[in-house]
């Protein structure tokens, strides 16, 4: 073993940096941006779009098959949006598109099983993780780590499925 070898070693024992680690952080990381819709311009977007090969695979299955992926996904987004938070030191990357993904399931739980159910959700899904009502903002703000990146979408989620729901009582929907 050489000296710059040894170097490297030496340096990844200092930072508690194994193998396994290396993977679980590139596993993490093909997650948190969603399959590659996080390094595409308009990362939210793209990963809000990127959820609709999953949920049109679902959908045929019910609401209930969607509201567990939706806590799959949301659970799947706090662990890989905390690792590459915590890898980036960043307070939330901006190429972390999961949390969308996870956001607009829980839009998609009200949402009726036609185009228009889907196209609704994803625009309302957009315009609550653009404005960010109570408690989004919030959670986006005080919140650490991947806690505050995902449930800020979680909770616009939330509004979106309310305002779903909403629009299928008047039967606008």
């Amino acid at each position: 073993m050489g000296i710059e070898e040894r170097e490297v070693r030496v340096d990844r024992q200092e930072r508690g940096e194994r193998g396994s680690g290396r993977v679980l952080d590139g596993l993490a990381h093909v997650l948190a941006v969603w399959f590659g819709c996080g390094h595409l311009p308009a990362p939210g977007t793209m990963g809000t779009l990127g959820a609709i090969p999953l949920y049109l695979w679902l959908r045929p299955r019910g609401a209930p098959v969607v509201a567990g992926a939706a806590i799959v996904l949301t659970a799947i987004a706090l662990w890989a949006a905390e690792r590459v938070v915590r890898r980036l030191r960043t307070k939330d990357p901006q190429i972390i598109c999961i949390d969308e993904v996870a956001g607009v399931f829980v839009t998609w739980i009200a949402a009726p099983a036609t185009t228009a159910g889907l196209v609704v959700g994803v625009v309302l899904f957009r315009l609550c993780d653009q404005f960010k009502p109570w408690p989004a903002r919030v959670a986006e703000r005080r919140l650490p780590g991947g806690y505050g990146v995902v449930l800020d979408d979680v909770f616009a989620g939330l509004w979106a499925a309310a305002a779903l729901l909403l629009a299928r009582r008047l039967a606008w929907l």
